[in-house]
C-alpha cells in the first residue's frame, strides 16, 4: 500500500511540474512579446511619415530659394536645345594578329596591329573579312616600302596609314568594285 501512495505522489508531482513549466514558458513568451512591442513598435514613428516630412521640407526650401532668386533679379538659367544632326555609325574591323616586315634599307623591323573603319554598311567589313588574305599581302607590301626615317614621328605614321588606306581600297576595288575603307588605325606600332 505504501508503494501505491508513493506512485500517486510521483504521478501528481510530475504532472504539476509539467504544468508549471508550460505556464512559465507561456509567461516568458508573453513578456518577450510585450517588451519587443514596446521597444520596436510602440516608441518609433512610421518611416514613411518621416520621408514625407523630409520631402515636404525640401520642397518648401526649394520654393523659398526660387522666390529669393526672383527677388534678387538673378537671371534664370535656360539650356539650349541640341541640334538634331544625322550621324552615321562608324564600324571597325581589326585584322587578327600583327603584321611584321623589314623596313627598306634597314636591319630594323616594323610590327603593326591594324584596324580599319568605315561609315558605310556592314557589307564593306564583310568584304574585308572575305578578302583578308589578299589585303594582308597588300598591307605587307606597303609596309616594306617604307624606311626607318619614313615611319618616325606622328607625320610618318599618318602617311603610312594613308598609304595603307589607299592600297586597301584599290585592292577592294579590283575584287569587289567598291573600296569603302575610310580610316586605317594602328592598334600597335613597334619598331625593333
Amino acid at each position: 500500500m505504501a508503494e501505491e501512495e508513493g506512485e500517486e505522489k510521483k504521478g501528481k508531482g510530475g504532472l504539476v511540474k509539467i504544468i508549471l513549466f508550460a505556464v512559465g514558458g507561456l509567461v516568458l513568451i508573453g513578456v518577450g512579446l510585450g517588451v519587443g512591442w514596446l521597444v520596436f513598435a510602440g516608441g518609433q514613428p512610421d518611416p514613411s511619415e518621416e520621408i514625407e516630412t523630409i520631402i515636404e521640407r525640401k520642397m518648401a526650401e526649394a520654393e523659398a530659394a526660387k522666390a529669393a532668386e526672383a527677388d534678387n533679379g538673378t537671371p534664370e538659367k535656360i539650356s539650349k536645345d541640341t541640334p538634331e544632326q544625322e550621324q552615321f555609325v562608324t564600324i571597325y574591323h581589326e585584322f587578327p594578329g600583327t603584321f611584321t616586315t623589314n623596313l627598306q634599307g634597314s636591319r630594323r623591323m616594323l610590327q603593326l596591329g591594324i584596324g580599319v573603319s568605315t561609315q558605310y554598311d556592314d557589307t564593306v567589313m564583310q568584304r574585308v573579312e572575305d578578302h583578308q588574305l589578299a589585303l594582308r599581302s597588300v598591307i605587307l607590301n606597303v609596309m616594306s616600302e617604307y624606311t626607318e626615317e619614313d615611319v618616325k614621328g606622328m607625320d610618318g605614321r599618318e602617311r603610312l596609314a594613308a598609304a595603307l588606306r589607299v592600297a586597301i581600297n584599290e585592292k577592294l576595288m579590283l575584287l569587289e568594285q567598291f573600296g569603302g575603307i575610310e580610316e586605317v588605325h594602328f592598334t600597335s606600332f613597334v619598331m625593333q
